[in-house]
């Protein structure tokens, strides 16, 4: 069974494949599904952006579609960056900006106080319009410093015990992850199992 992944982003799709193409669904971009349209993420939750992401692009197609809205919450402050992840050190920012925005905003604070976690909510839109939210979190911790060259956006400063997400290899990532989880309970979904 095909799904589309509203998302044109290839380490999210090159995750996805590695999840779900043993399962025997086949994941495609949405450009590869012929799809060339930005859809803007204004909601204020990881649920409203997913569902705004996966909706679009179903109403296009009437397809099976995945979308995901990710990101890391860091509750020294207040569970920023959220929703805001990707544009968080600002519109052309790279991931080593976010990177090195976190780690400043957090300097000489303890480690106790630098608990955070990676969060993922999928929407699952089935070929007949059936809407599934799914929700994976990963709890970790930020680190001091930027480690590890695997991975993308805030990977290096992301602990898992005393290794950085961008320290181990994806399928050790894919294992454990926000997305990892999520799509833990999307597969019990596609199966017809329950969570």
């Amino acid at each position: 069974m095909k799904i589309i992944l509203a998302s044109n982003n290839k380490n999210k799709l090159s995750e996805l494949k590695q999840i779900l193409s043993p399962l025997g669904y086949e994941i495609v971009s949405q450009s590869e599904a012929g799809i060339n349209i930005e859809v803007e993420e204004n909601g204020k939750t990881f649920e409203e952006n997913s569902f705004i992401k996966a909706k679009a692009i179903y109403d296009i197609t009437k397809s099976a579609v995945i979308a995901d809205d990710s990101g890391l919450e860091v509750d020294y402050l207040n569970k920023a960056p959220g929703v805001y992840s990707h544009r968080y050190a600002g519109e052309n920012a790279t991931d080593k900006d976010r990177c090195e925005k976190i780690l400043s905003e957090l300097n000489d604070v303890p480690n106790e106080n630098r608990t955070a976690r990676f969060v993922c909510v999928i929407c699952y839109i089935d070929e007949n319009g059936k809407e599934t939210l799914l929700r994976g979190e990963c709890e970790g911790f930020i680190g001091k410093e930027m480690r590890g060259n695997n991975g993308f956006g805030y990977d290096p400063i992301f602990m898992i015990g005393d290794k950085s997400f961008a320290e181990i290899s994806s399928e050790e990532k894919n294992k454990i992850s926000h997305r990892a989880n999520a799509l833990k309970k999307l597969t019990c979904v596609l199966k017809g199992e329950k969570i």
